[in-house]
């Protein structure tokens, strides 16, 4: 069975392709995709790599977590599952509160 890794500090210039044949050393990758950010279209320094077995895994694991790749040092381990985050609320930039205070004429 597949296992995923997370693998943070990467560089912005890595790509998938590269991730990929870095991971490649270790085993089998079944898929390597880099996180990019989706208003700027620039990574966002982490990614995923699936390798084939957890043999495979733990190999990529041992040769790749604190090593240097691209000019950074890279943290790899098993990727946890997304937690559940709350629903966002609609609306924007609503930050409460109706009054908008401003100017009171005084009559004494």
């Amino acid at each position: 069975m597949a296992k995923k890794l997370y693998v943070g500090g990467l560089s912005y210039g890595t790509t998938e392709a590269t991730l990929r044949d870095a991971f490649a050393q270790a085993g089998t990758v079944e898929s390597a995709t880099v996180i990019m950010d989706k208003m700027t279209g620039r990574s966002k320094g982490f990614g995923f790599v699936e390798m084939a077995t957890d043999e495979e895994a733990a190999a990529a694991i041992s040769m790749w977590d604190g090593k240097e790749f691209e000019g950074r040092t890279i943290k790899v381990n098993e990727a946890r599952p997304m937690e559940a985050r709350p629903p966002r609320r609609a609306g924007g930039f609503n930050r409460g509160g109706g009054d908008r205070g401003g100017y009171q004429q005084n009559n004494w």
